[in-house]
């Protein structure tokens, strides 16, 4: 996968792997919790990029835990397709990391699924959210200052709702999601 310039004016590619027969459901297509492994996956190449790796979690005792995940998904991914995420950085504070993920099948510009993360800096020893050591808060701010002239991705920012949901009886609501056609 290219490593992008921290100054990168485009999401970073950093990570791609192949979806594995294994990950494949029921329905034929790869389940959501391989979605979930896949985000990770390009979550951990992004802190590798940013120097808060293992070497920093090990001998600095500082880590990273996600507070928050939004899921879309576009499109199916059958199994043995090669697969790339790209990330673009949202925003950052002392503590926080706003993070866009959007995955393809690997030299297709089409989105198949996008994953928005907020992350925040802790502290192991203390189980604390800490503010991110002066070298990552660089890094992220060089990576940001790229990103700030990005268009917002349309899928971030949503929340899930039923507008205008009115309960009704359960024959009535399955009668709604039926096409007797």
């Amino acid at each position: 996968m290219n490593k992008s310039k921290s100054s990168a004016s485009k999401p970073l590619a950093l990570h791609g792997e192949t979806v594995s027969a294994d990950w494949v459901d029921y329905n034929g297509h790869m389940n959501v919790a391989y979605y979930v492994l896949i985000f990770d996956h390009a979550t951990d190449a992004l802190l590798d990029f940013l120097k808060l790796d293992a070497a920093y979690r090990e001998h600095m005792g500082g880590s990273v835990f996600v507070v928050e995940s939004h899921l879309t998904y576009e499109r199916e991914v059958m199994g043995g397709v090669a697969v790339s995420v790209t990330t673009q950085i949202l925003g950052s504070d002392a503590k926080r990391l706003h993070l866009f993920h959007r995955m393809f099948e690997t030299g297709s510009e089409q989105i198949v699924a996008t994953n928005e993360l907020m992350i925040l800096h802790m502290n192991m020893n203390t189980r604390r959210v800490a503010p991110f050591p002066e070298f990552a808060a660089t890094r992220i701010n060089d990576v940001l200052i790229g990103h700030k002239n990005l268009a917002k991705p349309q899928q971030s920012s949503r929340i899930i709702t039923i507008p205008d949901c009115i309960p009704t009886g359960a024959a009535q609501h399955n009668h709604t999601l039926i096409d007797k056609n």
